[in-house]
Parts: C-alpha cells; sequence; structure tokens
C-alpha cells in the first residue's frame, strides 16, 4: 500500500514562484505525479513521471513553467514539482498522487482504484 505526503503549497504573488514536495512510501515503479482541482473547475493533472522511463508529461497550461523533477537524495520516491511564472489561475488545492502502471490516469485525472493520493497542499497566487 501507498502512502503519499504533500508539502510546500502556501501564498505568492502572481509571477512567483513555489516548490511542492511529495513522498510516496511504499512506492516502487510506475507514476508519481500531480493534479489540482480548485473550487468549482474540475480536476486537472498538471504533471507526472513515468518512473522508469524518466518521462515527464505536462499539461497544455503549466508547460514551460511547470518542473516536475525526482529526488537524487533519500528518499528516492520523493518528486519535487516546481512552480514558476504564478498565475492567480494557478490557485488551487495541489494533490500528489501515485500509480503503479502509467500516467495516464494521473493526468487525464480518471477515478482509478490503484491511485492514491496525498491530503493536497493549497497553493494560493494573489494578482
Amino acid at each position: 500500500q501507498v502512502s503519499v505526503m504533500e508539502s510546500g503549497g502556501g501564498l505568492v504573488q502572481a509571477g512567483g514562484s513555489l516548490r511542492l514536495s511529495c513522498t510516496a512510501s511504499g512506492f516502487n515503479d510506475g507514476a508519481i505525479g500531480w493534479f489540482r482541482q480548485a473550487p468549482g473547475k474540475q480536476r486537472e493533472g498538471v504533471a507526472c513521471s513515468q518512473w522508469s522511463r524518466g518521462d515527464a508529461y505536462y499539461a497544455d497550461s503549466v508547460k514551460g513553467r511547470f518542473t516536475i523533477s525526482r529526488s537524487s537524495d533519500n528518499p528516492k520516491n520523493t518528486v519535487f514539482l516546481q512552480m514558476s511564472s504564478l498565475k492567480p489561475d494557478d490557485t488551487a488545492m495541489y494533490y500528489c498522487a501515485a500509480n503503479p502502471h502509467t500516467c495516464d490516469a494521473i493526468m487525464q485525472s480518471t477515478q482509478d482504484p490503484d491511485t492514491s493520493w496525498g491530503q493536497g497542499t493549497q497553493v494560493t497566487v494573489s494578482p
């Protein structure tokens, strides 16, 4: 069973940066990524790392501004989401998710019983 924990959210002005961290205990392979949900909006897959291949996927809305990376230190099942040039539209609860197969369920925000996610961390971008 995978246990996911996020950290690093906060309040930032538009144009600023934040880095989110996620540790997926019990994760061995598959995909780790992030999705977000803002009040009144649909859940959106933001970024995902396909673990064994090292491939990364991004939503069009964050390409060029967000970067997902993996920790080279222990614990190795840790990913970061570096968010730059933040916009008020990026305001949302950000959830880290782990899936034992691919990034599809995370990026497409589909219901998948194999996906584990954390409690979420709030990101608020002020104008």
